[in-house]
């Protein structure tokens, strides 16, 4: 029912897309359809993910040194660097968040026995707990989101999303010129 009612409803975009048809109608606002909706999407997710951490005094930098940490398998332990190349955490704001941490007793910090200048940080018991009950609710807050489409259409997107985040990437090896021709 919920895919009835959202397929029948145009959305921003369209508008959007139609205003500029109008205004310039010589121009290829295709991309709009895609990426303007995959921004105001973003936008959305990002609204109602925030809330959630929000309510365990989470937030969205600290929750991804978490995950990552629980990720990484027991004894749920990485070092700065290994937390950076993690792909979710910047290096710039590592130690920040990791003092927040910390500070609120979720993790600890430990140096390597064999190598002193190595320091890795590490999920307390709390902190494992806290990780391990905020992303079971993530992933329940997530499947909401999804709700609207298959599992044959998520799967799709979850393809297509792939796609599209390396031909992003492989954008700045094309040429300006030959993208619009190509």
């Amino acid at each position: 029912m919920a895919q009835g009612r959202a397929a029948k409803r145009p959305d921003a975009v369209a508008g959007i897309v139609e205003d500029w048809a109008r205004e310039r109608p010589e121009l290829d606002t295709s991309p709009l359809e895609v990426l303007a909706r995959l921004h105001r999407s973003y936008l959305q997710y990002q609204s109602r993910m925030t809330s959630g951490l929000d309510e365990h005094g989470l937030s969205v930098a600290g929750f991804d040194v978490l995950t990552a940490l629980r990720r990484a398998g027991a004894p749920y332990r990485l070092t700065a660097g290994q937390l950076a190349d993690s792909g979710l955490v910047s290096s710039a704001g590592v130690t920040l968040r990791l003092d927040r941490l910390e500070k609120d007793g979720l993790l600890v910090r430990e140096r390597d026995a064999a190598d002193r200048r190595v320091v890795y940080s590490r999920l307390t018991e709390a902190g494992l707990a806290k990780v391990d009950e905020v992303f079971a609710e993530h992933l329940e807050n997530e499947r909401r989101m999804l709700s609207g489409l298959s599992p044959a259409e998520r799967r799709q997107l979850g393809r297509l999303l792939s796609k599209l985040e390396r031909s992003i990437v492989d954008s700045d090896d094309i040429p300006a010129q030959r993208a619009e021709t190509g």
